[in-house]
């Protein structure tokens, strides 16, 4: 499963890692984030020990999908070192973040 990442622990999680991190940004509203959730939840356990994978919910965590310009959602940001690296807005298919997450290690 993926990490509930939260506007709390984002620096910790996200910022300071020493892995990629995958972000999810989505809602419990969002049809498309629906769609994307398992997939998340399915790289979560394939990139287990190699990389971080999770979701922040945008509604209970707004600082940090303000601060990142996430206007759409899902949007899913891969970052490497603190930096955003990659951004995929929709929906994608499971591939594409797969090798998102593959490129950033």
């Amino acid at each position: 499963m993926a990490l509930e990442i939260t506007d709390a622990n984002f620096e910790e999680l996200v910022l300071k890692s020493d892995k990629p991190v995958l972000v999810d940004f989505w809602a419990a509203w969002c049809g498309p984030c629906r769609m994307v959730g398992p997939i998340i939840d399915e790289i979560s356990s394939e990139f287990e020990g190699k990389a971080v994978v999770g979701k922040l919910d945008v509604d209970a965590n707004q600082e940090f999908a303000a601060k990142y310009g996430v206007r759409n959602i899902p949007t899913v940001l891969v970052f490497k070192n603190g930096e955003v690296v990659q951004k995929h807005v929709g929906v994608s298919p499971k591939q594409t973040y797969a090798d998102s997450i593959t490129s950033a290690l």
